[in-house]
């Protein structure tokens, strides 16, 4: 029993803070009480960001609020969680992390055809003051631009 790829739960703030350079589909290890609370839908990766610790890859301040339905036995909801990526991808983004002052930054979370729970990940750099008013200024000439079109049609 197949179920509908229906979680998708995007990191909204990233794409106005940062320009992306690379991305990235790792998967997570999770424990059963987290992957039951994604499929909910009960996640958020707003906050959270990548960091090395011993050649492996964790993402930290993903928020997983309590499984409802769980005993004692429940999660901790600020974690850090492994991210599973094969270790030529590792060693890569391991040297631009250290070498170009890069970082790595969540963007979406969501459940596969197969049922498990996997995070795009983008190697990012943080945009300047400047950039973030092009951003702006760019999406307000879009949004003017749409209406436009909208009254002659």
């Amino acid at each position: 029993m197949k179920q509908a790829n229906t979680i998708n739960i995007k990191n909204r703030k990233a794409k106005f803070q940062y320009e992306f350079l690379d991305k990235y589909v790792a998967g997570i290890k999770l424990a059963g009480t987290e992957i039951k609370a994604i499929r909910q839908g009960k996640a958020s990766i707003a906050e959270s960001f990548c960091e090395f610790q011993d050649g492996e890859l964790y993402v930290i301040n993903m928020h997983v609020e309590e499984y409802s339905h769980a005993t004692h036995f429940n999660h901790n909801p600020k974690s850090e969680r492994k991210l599973l990526l094969q270790k030529r991808e590792l060693r890569k983004l391991e040297k631009e992390v250290k070498n170009g002052g890069l970082t790595i930054i969540p963007l979406r979370l969501f459940i596969n055809d197969r049922g498990l729970a996997k995070v795009q990940i983008t190697l990012a750099k943080g945009k300047k003051l400047y950039d973030k008013r092009e951003t702006i200024k760019d999406r307000d000439n879009k949004r003017k631009l749409d209406r436009i079109k909208k009254e002659y049609n």
